[in-house]
């Protein structure tokens, strides 16, 4: 159930990121973005953009569902992984099953739009970057400063909105507004963790181009140019030892022991807080 899951989710996020692409196409406004190419532009259409934000939601509706009728029968209940703390669903609900088919989906939503402002942030070249731009939109321009601490913003916000439904699955004692601060806090600095991913990936995908030509795909240009502005920081310690250079390599090992350290502090700090 947790890959169906994650299928539907995936096909979920394919139908917002053309929902977008069609509000950022100047020449086609009515053409989901995966078929672009494959239709000709002259030709009349009755598919309108909305229509991707209703299939959408039927998804959403149509999964709980699902997962309402199976996830009693295979023992099955649903579980949100938000770094700090985890959310359980009981399958045997309808409710909780269609909180949960909302939420799993904006959680990965949340994912995939943190790293396009991480990749707003490094600036790549064209046109890859255009993606981030069509998806984005007037974020994209905004100052590096703003863009670096908006997760710190955006996401407590989110997570204040969800906390009503959470405290509806799990009843717990009435807390203070300073309480729901500081639990907000510590969400909105464990959204910072999923960079580490992408910075990842990233330097993977440099190092190996660094050792294999892959050619001149403005794809492997952008890699080149955004690990560049990662590995900023290492320039002035010597990493290299003849043709190897091991920045990357001493970049991801950074990356990710701080994030395991930033990680279990922020697990610890939550924990502690008063109920």
């Amino acid at each position: 159930m947790n890959f169906i899951d994650f299928i539907l989710n995936l096909a979920g996020l394919l139908l917002w990121i053309n929902w977008r692409s069609t509000l950022s196409d100047p020449f086609e406004k009515r053409t989901p973005a995966t078929l672009v190419g494959a239709l000709r532009r002259a030709a009349p259409t009755r598919f309108r953009h909305w229509h991707l934000l209703a299939a959408l939601c039927g998804l959403l509706v149509l999964r709980a569902l699902l997962y309402w009728q199976v996830g009693p029968a295979t023992g099955w209940s649903g579980r949100l992984d938000l770094g700090v703390t985890i959310i359980f669903f009981r399958s045997n609900f309808f409710g909780h099953m269609f909180l949960f088919s909302v939420f799993s989906f904006a959680r990965l939503l949340g994912i995939i739009y943190l790293w396009l402002l991480l990749m707003s942030i490094l600036e790549g070249p064209m046109p890859i970057h255009r993606l981030v731009k069509m998806q984005l939109g007037k974020i994209d321009v905004w100052p590096r400063w703003i863009k670096f601490v908006l997760p710190l913003v955006i996401t407590p916000l989110f997570w204040g909105l969800a906390s009503w439904p959470f405290a509806w699955l799990h009843p717990r004692p009435s807390m203070s507004v300073a309480h729901h601060a500081e639990e907000a806090l510590v969400i909105g600095l464990g959204s910072y963790l999923v960079w580490k991913f992408l910075i990842g990936a990233l330097l993977v995908l440099h190092l190996l181009g660094s050792y294999i030509y892959f050619g001149n795909h403005p794809f492997w240009k952008y890699v080149d140019a955004t690990a560049q502005t990662l590995l900023n920081p290492l320039k002035k310690i010597p990493l290299q030892a003849g043709n190897a250079d091991f920045a990357p390599v001493v970049g991801i090992a950074l990356v990710f022991l701080s994030a395991e350290l930033a990680g279990r502090a922020l697990a610890w700090l939550y924990a502690r807080l008063p109920l």
